[in-house]
């Protein structure tokens, strides 16, 4: 753990999300002319950076691992990245599971080939019951479509009789999110310079702390991870109060 030595260990997020971004650009820089060569070589972040969480005691971590716009990409690099994802799957559930962490997954699974939405739910089953750290990947994601099938959920509620307009709340909103279980990211992380969310739980990050960093996913490691919690942990979480309320003292 020597490089998170520095952190305060009782300011450590309890929800983290990542974009995990720069895949492609990684693989030209390295020379690759195919993308996916980024895609396989990221797979080494993704353990780094779990591995990290559980010594931290994150307790959840949210990876944005294949969005809806995603689908659009040239049709054999979706197919390898369906077949990196059947494949690591395959790989890394047994390591998951032996290290206490639990398999989640939320988005449009359904649009998935039918070999990743098998494996999804096998490695799930294997690992429900695992405590230390809750692993979600977003796949075929998008917080858009979260929030529509949202409404349409709470509208069959209304229409049913179930629920009156005037008890919507955000917490009936939050109740039919994909993943009402998932609490909201106190930390949102994006790699490879990109200043936007791109899609990515757009009701969830309402008040996340953004930490945004130049290394492109596949160089993501746990010194990256500590820089970002390190960064979090000099903010001022406000939710809308002054500093004042906050300290408990009069502005002058």
């Amino acid at each position: 753990m020597s490089e998170f030595r520095h952190l305060n260990t009782h300011q450590i997020p309890k929800h983290i999300a990542i974009i995990m971004d720069g895949n492609g650009r990684w693989a030209k820089q390295q020379g690759f002319l195919n993308r996916i060569f980024g895609h396989k070589h990221a797979l080494q972040s993704v353990r780094d950076t779990t591995e990290g969480c559980v010594e931290l005691g994150v307790q959840y971590l949210t990876l944005y691992a294949f969005s809806t716009e995603n689908w659009n990409r040239p049709a054999e690099e979706v197919q390898a990245l369906m077949e990196l994802l059947v494949n690591s799957l395959l790989d890394e559930v047994p390591g998951l599971h032996k290290n206490g962490i639990r398999v989640n997954a939320i988005g449009d699974l359904t649009s998935l080939p039918s070999v990743c939405q098998q494996q999804l739910k096998e490695a799930m089953a294997k690992t429900q019951h695992n405590t230390k750290l809750t692993l979600t990947l977003a796949l075929s994601y998008s917080g858009r479509m979260e929030i529509t099938q949202a409404c349409k959920q709470i509208a069959l509620l209304v229409q049913k009789g179930l629920l009156s307009i005037q008890d919507i709340s955000e917490k009936t909103v939050s109740d039919n999110m994909y993943d009402p279980t998932l609490p909201d990211p106190e930390l949102m992380i994006r790699t490879s310079g990109e200043f936007r969310i791109s899609n990515f739980l757009l009701w969830q990050l309402a008040y996340s702390e953004l930490f945004i960093t130049p290394t492109l996913w596949p160089d993501f490691r746990k010194k990256d991870l500590a820089a970002a919690i390190e960064d979090y942990q000099k903010r001022e979480r406000r939710f809308g109060l002054t500093s004042e309320q906050l300290n408990g003292t009069k502005a002058v």
